[in-house]
């Protein structure tokens, strides 16, 4: 057994293998997709054995929800900075759209979140993501309304979770895996299916952000 295997005893020997396991993720995550991760893969880069990482994350799956609630986190303080400099509508749109494209690894989160990653965890781990989420979202949606938008909060409140959504729709239909690259470079008429990120963000999220005071 190597000296990276041996297990972690005090405190904060604990708390830097933990984070070790999270950072292992974050590259993989960056480099090749959240998708195409394993838990093996992650031990592997984190230099441990994978009945280790069980000791801190009971699945792969958890993992990522933990760095899912660190990118809301930090998403959440750069819109949040962002937004009381906001003038007006388009500055407030731009402020969740611009901040999200300057952040695949949580768009990536986004796309699989409710497809894969709120599946086989526990309990425990999967409050503590929603809360984290939540929380970031009612957060937002005071600034919002706060800042020259138009909208009310519950509105605003809407459209923080629209953005979110939208960005982990494009995501992945904006960065296709390598088959559909090929396909789009042979045939430009399939390649105009592929939409910019950020242009079709702030479509969505303006449309949204214009409309909502219409239903009221």
């Amino acid at each position: 057994m190597t000296q990276g295997f041996l297990r972690a005893r005090r405190p904060e020997h604990k708390l830097q293998r933990r984070e070790a396991i999270l950072e292992a993720a974050r590259e993989l995550a960056l480099r090749s997709g959240v998708r195409a991760v394993s838990l093996g893969g992650v031990a592997a880069a984190a230099g441990l054995a994978k009945s280790n990482v069980g000791r801190y994350f009971g699945t792969r799956e958890e993992i990522y929800l933990v760095l899912a609630a660190e990118e809301w986190r930090e998403w959440g303080s750069e819109v949040a900075e962002r937004l009381g400099r906001a003038t007006g509508l388009a500055a407030v749109v731009a402020a969740l759209t611009e901040t999200l494209e300057a952040r695949p690894l949580m768009c990536d989160l986004l796309g699989n979140t409710a497809t894969s990653l709120e599946h086989n965890v526990s309990v425990e781990a999967a409050r503590a993501c929603k809360r984290a989420v939540l929380d970031v979202i009612g957060d937002l949606a005071a600034r919002v309304a706060a800042a020259p938008s138009g909208l009310t909060e519950s509105e605003a409140y809407e459209l923080v979770g629209l953005a979110t959504a939208g960005a982990g729709m494009l995501y992945p239909v904006s960065n296709p895996p390598a088959v559909l690259r090929e396909i789009y470079a042979e045939d430009p008429v399939m390649a105009a299916a592929c939409p910019a990120f950020l242009p079709a963000l702030k479509r969505i999220v303006m449309a949204a952000a214009v409309g909502l005071p219409a239903l009221r």
